[in-house]
């Protein structure tokens, strides 16, 4: 699997401790981590929680990732802007179990993190502790067990249902702000990573002429 990281700028001073977390406990299950930054709280490329929206739309629907952990201060605004496009289930997860049950009971491909929140000495245990929950088991599988039919019913209606309600990425990004969308796509490796994994070549070339 492939894993991409996004802060945004509240929380960019936190990307290097967040990281190695991500890595410590997902690398030697096999998955590859791809840090998308913000690296810093300086970095020239700034995103707001809107634009992790953007971004974590752009690499998921284009399977240039399978999976996206994200925050903000909350994680709250990055939640809402990531549910906010086609293509992304993003759960609001403070702690172990809250990563577990969303795995379980609602598979989605992304997380928000509220990095501010709490986030003092063991922060970085904490998020070990949600890395491995969020990964231990195939997802989707249900929680308790018994629910599994219907939790999975569900998963399939609501995702039959953002398939009605959202329009197609490519064109959502031609009609927003070219400089907001721009700014997202930005990050110091984004082009790196990006173009290295895209597998959707229709949403690659909507990139390009963005950032061209």
């Amino acid at each position: 699997m492939k894993i991409a990281l996004i802060n945004e700028n509240s929380q960019g001073a936190k990307n290097a401790i967040i990281c190695n977390s991500l890595k410590k406990v997902v690398e030697p299950m096999g998955h590859e981590v791809f840090n998308y930054g913000m690296y810093t709280a300086e970095d020239e490329c700034q995103l707001t929680y809107v634009q992790v929206g953007i971004l974590a739309a752009v690499l998921l629907n284009s399977k240039a990732v399978d999976y996206v952990i994200t925050g903000c201060g909350t994680g709250e605004g990055a939640m809402l802007a990531c549910n906010s496009f086609p293509g992304v289930i993003c759960g609001h997860v403070e702690d172990a179990l809250d990563a577990y049950t969303f795995a379980q009971i609602n598979d989605g491909n992304a997380i928000a993190i509220p990095f501010a929140k709490g986030f003092g000495w063991g922060g970085d245990l904490n998020l070990e502790y949600i890395f491995e929950k969020l990964y231990v088991e195939e997802s989707g599988q249900g929680y308790p067990r018994e629910r599994a039919v219907p939790e999975q019913r569900n998963k399939r209606i609501l995702d039959d249902v953002k398939t009605v309600t959202y329009r197609k990425l490519t064109d959502i990004l031609k009609g927003l702000d070219r400089e907001l969308v721009k700014g997202a796509l930005s990050g110091e490796h984004f082009q790196e990573y990006f173009f290295a994994n895209c597998q959707d070549e229709e949403i690659a070339a909507v990139v390009k002429e963005i950032l061209a």
